[in-house]
């Protein structure tokens, strides 16, 4: 977040912001490509699915998230920012039922209560104050507004869930899947700047000419950062699950608020403290061990010598 808007110049974007996600989506390609053709040099080599019923279940996901950026667009046409970022945290819940659903993973109620707890925490440090028009404008949308938010939370949850289910049907290599993932990303992401070249008449030029146009050192690093990201999300899919990438994101975004103060001279508020302090109690809920939250008294173990012998007769 911090990396786009250092981008920016007076608040737009000096190149095709487009363009970002696809070379994003080719980055990851190519780096998967180098880790699978090291591993390829390994004794025994890694196990790699090639029949098609594997295969065609990887663009489903890249579907997905076409239709969920879409959603989001419409969603934007209703509410304003600041109302669609609140909303968005429905996307942590979201995620626990359908990772509760869809994978069978049985969550305790503590696990519960943390996660609606991160989502009260994150909507908490968001919300300015109630004195600002945004926090009338909260609960002054449409219903066709919160509809499609709801909608693409539940969209964002299970393009989650369904990668993780990938990653872990089988012990094929994470670097196989991962090309196979971003093969098909880049190619919807390329199909969507041939639509936008068809919509603007290629009064641009074809999108491979403009692809570089505008680009500077910031932008290259924010294609990096998310590709980098992207890469790391795949881990951990492969080794940890949603619920682990749905803190890791909510911590990353209360971090980006506490660097933006020093950076762009945030004035932090209150609720961006309560936020914070209630995401991390969250944090401890769901991960510490049961006994660390609850003081569980010792077993009483009986005295032998106490026992009394009773024959029976």
């Amino acid at each position: 977040g911090i990396l786009t808007t250092l981008s920016q110049t007076n608040g737009k974007y000096k190149y095709d912001y487009a363009t970002i996600p696809f070379l994003a989506e080719v980055f990851k390609l190519i780096v998967s490509s180098v880790f699978l053709w090291r591993e390829l040099k390994k004794s025994p080599p890694p196990k790699m699915t090639t029949d098609w019923k594997s295969v065609r279940l990887f663009p489903i996901p890249s579907v997905i998230y076409l239709i969920h950026n879409n959603v989001q667009f419409a969603t934007l046409m209703y509410v304003d920012t600041s109302t669609y970022q609140i909303m968005g945290n429905l996307k942590i819940v979201t995620t626990g039922i359908l990772f509760r659903l869809f994978l069978k993973k049985k969550l305790s109620n503590l696990q519960w209560m943390a996660i609606v707890l991160l989502a009260v925490g994150t909507t908490t440090s968001q919300v300015k104050g109630c004195g600002e028009a945004s926090c009338d404008s909260l609960f002054s949308a449409p219903i066709q507004g919160y509809m499609l938010g709801i909608l693409s939370a539940c969209l964002s949850a299970l393009a989650g869930v369904y990668t993780e289910f990938l990653m872990k049907k089988n012990n094929d290599s994470l670097y196989w899947q991962n090309i196979q993932l971003y093969t098909f990303g880049s190619i919807f992401n390329m199909a969507r700047l041939v639509v936008d070249d068809f919509r603007g008449g290629f009064e641009k030029g074809p999108w491979w000419q403009r692809l570089f146009n505008g680009y500077s050192i910031t932008t290259w690093l924010v294609v990096l950062n998310l590709g980098s990201t992207g890469l790391l999300v795949s881990w951990l899919m492969k080794y940890a699950d949603n619920i682990v990438k749905v803190y890791s994101t909510s911590m990353a975004m209360l971090l980006t608020m506490v660097l933006s103060v020093f950076l762009f001279s945030f004035k932090p508020t209150l609720q961006l403290f309560l936020g914070i302090i209630v995401c991390m109690m969250s944090l401890h809920m769901y991960f510490a061990p049961p006994h660390m939250l609850v003081d569980i008294p010792p077993a009483i173990k009986s005295d032998p010598e106490s026992l009394v012998n009773v024959p029976v007769d």
